[in-house]
């Protein structure tokens, strides 16, 4: 009965501590969170912190100008595109397919897939997104995650981070506006087994193109241009990306 009534006073000695200390911990971190909160050290979430040496170059205002950095320096942090190109626009490729009878379902932006586990099939969404500012500047990316809006989050991400020039002109023998409408002249593109052939088109044409390539090239600032198309263009990730290649070409005869 005596070792009882010791062990039963010593629990409750162990509680009373307990209880001590957890409350002493919470007060500590209260104040140490009122004391953050006086002095200002927690910046406001919309408030942009560079950490790379280009972002504070572009913070300072050294650099102002997007085509300063494209092909000289490597972008780490989407905000330097944010901040150099602020009416940047955003849309998404049907990359996927909703299930259907007959495998006829209809395209969707999420690309879904599955893992067998012992648990059972773990899902992940693929999305893949494109940017650009109608001036000549564009870029994609694939994001993938267990949830659509983390997957769509990282694919906008690295859509800004590849962000690349592509030259645009009049290279039309029916049109002589020399405004930049079109292509400068006949460009190709590859990704696999999907080849894109893109040639310049006088004003009016529009974009004589697939629906997932009119999307890039609307960003892009492309409106009038003609294509044709080779291989298995079902296959959306790498016709995009077999548009892109061309588009990267205007380039390569202008310093």
């Amino acid at each position: 009965m005596p070792k009882e009534k010791e062990k039963a006073k010593e629990e409750v000695k162990e509680k009373i501590e307990a209880k001590d200390s957890g409350s002493e911990e919470e007060e500590k971190i209260e104040k140490e969170e009122a004391q953050e909160v006086v002095k200002g050290e927690k910046p406001e979430e919309s408030e942009w912190i560079p950490r790379t040496k280009l972002g504070k170059m572009v913070k300072e205002g050294k650099i102002k100008d997007i085509d300063e950095i494209i092909g000289k320096y490597k972008i780490l942090e989407p905000e330097i595109v944010d901040y150099l190109l602020p009416d940047l626009q955003i849309d998404f490729f049907a990359i996927g397919q909703a299930k259907g009878k007959f495998g006829g379902g209809k395209r969707r932006l999420w690309r879904q897939t599955q893992k067998k586990t012992a648990e059972g099939n773990v899902p992940t969404f693929g999305v893949m997104a494109v940017v650009g500012d109608g001036r000549g500047h564009v870029g994609i990316g694939y994001g993938k995650a267990k949830e659509t809006l983390p997957a769509r989050e990282k694919a906008i991400r690295n859509a800004k981070l590849n962000i690349t020039r592509i030259e645009r002109g009049c290279g039309s023998f029916d049109c002589s506006c020399n405004e930049p409408h079109s292509i400068p002249y006949r460009v190709e593109g590859k990704c696999g087994s999907c080849r894109i052939v893109l040639y310049p088109a006088p004003q009016g044409t529009g974009l004589v193109i697939g629906d997932e390539g009119k999307k890039l090239l609307r960003l892009a600032g492309i409106k009038d241009v003609y294509s044709r198309s080779f291989g298995q263009t079902r296959t959306t990730i790498n016709y995009v990306k077999a548009c892109l290649e061309a588009l990267k070409k205007t380039t390569q005869y202008i310093k």
